[in-house]
């Protein structure tokens, strides 16, 4: 089941358990739509895999299976990734 996390990864922007703003990875790692398209150009910086929407969890559910409240941010998510290697 889905931990359906509160909050965007890279700006912390509230996402709720109906948000069609949520993303996910495979690793459910959870973005907002905007990150994705316009700081992350559509790859997870934590597993370099893509993105889907995230599914929107029935209200009627969501006494039953509450979504999470844990959040997780890192705000320095979007900057470039360095090699390391010196040319």
């Amino acid at each position: 089941m889905l931990e359906m996390r509160p909050n965007c990864e890279c700006c912390d922007r509230d996402l709720l358990p109906d948000s069609t703003e949520a993303m996910i990875c495979t690793f459910e790692c959870t973005f907002c739509r905007d990150c994705v398209d316009n700081r992350l150009h559509g790859i997870c910086p934590n597993c370099g895999g893509g993105f889907v929407p995230r599914p929107v969890r029935p209200a009627k559910l969501l006494m039953k299976y509450p979504a999470s409240t844990k959040r997780i941010h890192n705000p320095k998510c979007a900057e470039p990734v360095t090699s390391g290697t010196a040319s």
